[in-house]
């Protein structure tokens, strides 16, 4: 045999065993049959719908000429859900629904969550310019005037948000005539927006508003007229886009009568310009720096998501940008703030209960379709190395086990059997045919081909009505953690997954029976709740955490954090409120926390507001608790 032949069956044997190698690497973490069964018998679930079609259905929207080939992806999102407590039960048992088969945006009772019933309703913005080339995207239940009730924002394609004030007292019957509509912006903007968030970014003690918006300013998506749009673009790159329309970040501050639209100030130019052009699809706060100020997390589309530490002072907003640093074996779209995988929802979860969150990001992943990966986050560092402009993150989620789940959203992270350690909860679905016709190798032509005519739409291929987009094999995920710290899918064993794909999750306690319930908003089919049946899991204590308003009455306190110490059983446990963390789902304004068997615990319980930062000792017990955190430091039961 001659040493040539010898040299290339060596090549070879040495290829094939390479091969193997890196298949044993990245082959995803897998419980036995028998381990997944047992980690299932913790959880149980009972779907109950949420809503029935609409006179009228449709499943697809109109959009302006140069958008008609591409009509059932620019269709392909619209469904939200988020949870409040209109009616002051002491538990989240109403709902707003945005349902994209008639663009409604629905007030209602949750399906068996009790309390009196009252006819569900729309919020519609009467007096407002509003007609068909606009419709809702979402809505946020947030107490923005600060005089004791719940307001609404919604945000849209085709205009800027509209703030939909409370006029009722709290504990009143909610009634449509209650909401009178205001613009958020004056005069109205053409915004096509796909997230919005709540916090008090600057620790003046006020919620502000940061808007994350989509195609540029101006472009009239839905408009079947607009023939010649100059400003429509899609993205300019599937990796690394930056002329979306620029996300907006406003301050508020209450006038201090009730009933009032506070005074709104456009702070967006103090952020990095940069930072702010990113085709944002999700946003998530939370305090990084433990100084009660959120830091932001912005997950974008089609380029980098960005994470952005909070370095404001009351009247001034400042944040500066923290990037992940790379290594040799670390590849480019697995560093926070470098990556080109799409961000399409985030949350944050504390596994051992202290120090820095990990953060999961939904993302694309699709077999024989896009394998990219969802994030996860894992912190390996200080808020020193934030200071510094350094992201100490490394990505973990092929050795944890979440890295592929179809064509995936929301994510959301939640305590669902009282043990103390989260669970992940993640929509999928795109587009869902009936044709049979499969449009993957068009997209990935679409996506190898040159990024110079991406934003073009009429270089795009035809995605239309009975076309299929990881529509009709993607299933929601129910991500449960092992002995060993990976996950597993359980919602297939649960009986969890959805006939129709899915955008936006919605996490509380709806029947106050002392488990975590979910509503799951799904595009173009009925939405549902699914009710938490499991038993024998320990107690837990709902917080309801609010401050005082700027009349007199009580919010949501936006941004506390709450800390146990492990006991009995249950492990160590970190929250913070921030409710509408993600894509297109708004949880309850209140923290679900595991408690020991028997007897009490001590937490420490953490806020900033105009008077500074706060910390004091709360003593919890099972059920529901409203806790008055007040600007001396004290802590009152309400």
């Amino acid at each position: 045999m001659s040493s040539a032949i010898i040299r290339r069956s060596v090549t070879a044997v040495v290829a094939v065993a390479l091969c193997v190698a890196a298949g044993l690497v990245t082959a995803l973490p897998a419980p036995s049959e028998a381990q997944q069964q047992r980690l299932a018998e913790r959880f149980s679930f009972r779907q109950v719908p949420l809503n029935t079609a609409p006179v009228g259905a449709r499943d697809v929207r109109p959009v302006q000429p140069g958008l008609a080939g591409i009509r059932s992806w620019i269709s392909a999102v619209g469904a939200a859900v988020a949870l409040t407590d209109l009616r002051g039960l002491g538990r989240p048992a109403d709902v707003c629904l945005v349902d994209p088969r008639d663009d409604s945006v629905t007030i209602a009772p949750v399906p068996q969550a009790g309390g009196a019933p009252y006819p569900r309703f729309e919020l519609r913005p009467d007096g407002l310019p509003y007609d068909a080339t606009m419709a809702p995207m979402g809505c946020v239940p947030a107490d923005i005037n600060e005089d004791g009730t719940t307001d609404v924002l919604v945000y849209y394609w085709g205009r800027s948000p509209v703030l939909f004030l409370n006029q009722a007292t709290r504990g009143t019957t909610p009634a449509r005539g209650a909401f009178r509509a205001v613009e958020l912006m004056e005069p109205v903007q053409v915004w096509n927006t796909t997230a919005l968030n709540v916090a008090d970014l600057d620790g003046s003690g006020h919620l502000d508003i940061v808007v994350g918006n989509y195609f540029p300013d101006g472009a009239k998506v839905l408009d079947p007229a607009a023939d010649a749009d100059t400003r429509m673009r899609m993205q300019d790159g599937m990796g690394d886009a930056g002329n979306a329309g620029p996300s907006r970040v406003l301050l508020t501050t209450p006038t201090g009568t009730p009933g009032d639209k506070p005074r709104i100030t456009d702070v967006s130019a103090e952020l990095p310009a940069e930072a702010l052009r990113g085709w944002t699809l999700a946003i998530g706060f939370q305090d990084l720096l433990g100084d009660g100020l959120p830091s932001m997390y912005l997950a974008n589309d089609f380029g980098p998501d960005k994470l952005l530490v909070n370095r404001s002072t009351p009247g001034r907003v400042a944040f500066t940008e923290a990037v992940g640093e790379r290594d040799l074996l670390t590849p480019k779209s697995e560093v926070l703030g470098l990556d080109s995988f799409k961000g399409m929802g985030v949350t944050f979860t504390y596994p051992t209960g202290e120090g820095l969150p990990e953060i999961a990001v939904s993302n694309i992943t699709e077999d024989y379709g896009l394998h990219e990966s969802n994030l996860l986050f894992v912190p390996t560092g200080s808020t020193a190395d934030l200071r510094a402009g350094v992201a100490p993150y490394t990505e973990h989620s092929q050795r944890r086990g979440i890295a592929r789940s179809g064509w995936s959203w929301d994510i959301k992270a939640g305590d669902f059997d009282n043990s103390g350690t989260d669970e992940l909860t993640q929509a999928t679905g795109f587009v869902r045919g009936d044709t049979g016709a499969d449009r993957w190798p068009v997209l990935q032509e679409l996506a190898m081909g040159n990024a110079e005519v991406l934003r073009y739409p009429g270089s795009w291929p035809n995605f239309r009505p009975g076309d299929d987009l990881s529509g009709r094999t993607d299933a929601n995920r129910f991500w449960v953690s092992t002995p060993d710290g990976a996950y597993t899918d359980l919602a297939g064993r649960l009986g969890m997954a959805q006939p129709m794909p899915s955008r936006g999750f919605a996490l509380g306690d709806v029947d106050g029976d002392g488990r975590l319930d979910l509503l799951v908003a799904n595009q173009w089919a009925d939405s549902a709740l699914l009710l938490n049946t499991a038993t024998g899991a320990p107690p837990a204590a709902d917080l309801e955490l609010v401050s005082p308003g700027a009349t007199g009455g009580e919010r949501a306190a936006i941004g506390a954090q709450v800390v146990l110490p492990p006991a009995e059983g249950v492990a160590a446990q970190k929250y913070q409120l921030y409710p509408a963390n993600g894509h297109a789902g708004v949880s309850a304004a209140e923290l679900h926390l595991a408690l020991p068997r028997r007897g009490s615990v001590t937490a420490e319980v953490s806020w900033r507001d105009a008077a500074g930062q706060h910390r004091a000792p709360l003593t919890l017990t099972p059920g529901h608790h409203r806790i008055m955190l007040l600007p001396n430091g004290e802590v009152q039961a309400r």
